[in-house]
């Protein structure tokens, strides 16, 4: 016999789901480190190398490649894609309304 399993729908920021405290910070870091690991790789840079190119220290690279970027503020994220040759544009729109979560059973 098996239980039915009660699953609620996520939104579309997995971080204000699990009750990050600034959930939109946490997805746009995330967002540009993703950006910054896909260069560094497609680019077939060693952490040194990209460690010069964006005018950290190598353990710093290691952290963005890892995932471990508590201690990057957006701006930081932001001047390494512009030491890429990458230009980030923000772009303000109106939020939609959220709607309560609804439980769905699977």
């Amino acid at each position: 016999m098996s239980k039915a399993i009660k699953a609620t729908a996520g939104s579309d920021n997995i971080f204000a789901d699990l009750g990050f405290a600034n959930p939109e910070e946490e997805l746009l870091k995330a967002k540009l480190v993703r950006e910054l690991r896909a260069i560094i790789k497609r680019r077939r840079l060693t952490q040194v190398k990209a460690a010069e190119l964006l005018g950290l220290k190598q353990p710093d690279v290691s952290a963005l490649v890892t995932g471990r970027v508590g201690k990057f503020s957006i701006d930081r994220l932001v001047r390494c894609l512009d030491r890429l040759n990458y230009r980030v544009d923000v772009v303000i729109r109106h939020k939609p309304a959220r709607r309560p979560s609804s439980r769905v059973a699977a």
